[in-house]
């Protein structure tokens, strides 16, 4: 079975955001990039699990330049067989999205794998988009996956429970939490990362139909402010006429 992940590039949950004079472009400066957790986590290790338990290869892609590299050879430590990244910067959902499609038009894959969103965007977009690109069924917000005879099901939490569709491969599908456990790299997977192709592809045009105004920061949060538990009419009166929430 021929499993295909695509990856991303996040900054750390840690790192201190800053954005240029005009607000249209992150300051890259001093932040620590990682793999998209819902694409490493899940992503991947379902795919490698899968490949595991009844053969088959899996790829990692990426739309970057060589700053991602790195991030990529630990997709291949972790256990990804081979990577592709695309040359050209992934400056939307749209652009990445097609040009995955047309990699994987040429080369077919039973499922697409990707993660259920970026921890930096949070649009969830890739994957519908990717998928309607491919002409394939898309499994959204995936938390279990079972493969048995080219069948797949697929369970998706909903309110109130999960809703469970059995189908045929192949299909684009994201990765929601539960769907795998996270893996660390070993020293084995570090070394052999090294041995392992990391092909380069040329990008194609892509009509955006969207354009970036800007970028805009959270509202500072306000301090705490104590209320004696004794005076509840001022409690009220907050949530009432200030807070306009009753």
């Amino acid at each position: 079975m021929r499993l295909l992940v695509c990856i991303s590039k996040t900054p750390d949950t840690t790192s201190k955001i800053r954005f240029d004079a005009d607000s249209k472009n992150f300051i890259e400066e001093g932040v620590q990039f990682i793999l998209n957790p819902y694409d490493e986590w899940y992503s991947l290790v379902r795919a490698i699990e899968i490949r595991e338990s009844i053969g088959g290869q899996v790829d990692v892609i990426h739309v970057g330049n060589t700053s991602s590299d790195i991030l990529i050879r630990k997709a291949l430590a972790i256990g990804a067989d081979a990577a592709f990244r695309i040359e050209d910067e992934a400056s939307n959902s749209t652009s990445v999205a097609y040009q995955i499609a047309e990699f994987v038009k040429s080369h077919p894959y039973d499922i697409v794998f990707v993660g259920k969103e970026t921890i930096d965007h949070n649009g969830s977009e890739v994957g519908s988009k990717l998928a309607a690109f491919l002409n394939l069924p898309f499994v959204s917000f995936c938390n279990h996956l079972e493969i048995t005879n080219n069948i797949a099901v697929c369970s998706m939490e909903i309110d109130g429970g999960n809703e469970i569709i059995e189908l045929n491969i192949p299909f684009v599908l994201s990765a929601a939490k539960g769907l795998a456990e996270q893996r660390i790299p070993n020293m084995k997977g570090i070394i052999d990362a090294k041995k392992k192709p990391l092909n380069v592809i040329a990008k194609v045009n892509v009509e955006n139909h969207s354009e970036l105004v800007r970028f805009e920061t959270p509202a500072a949060k306000s301090g705490v402010r104590m209320i004696d538990p004794d005076k509840l009419d001022e409690m009220v009166d907050i949530f009432k006429n200030e807070l306009k929430i009753i």
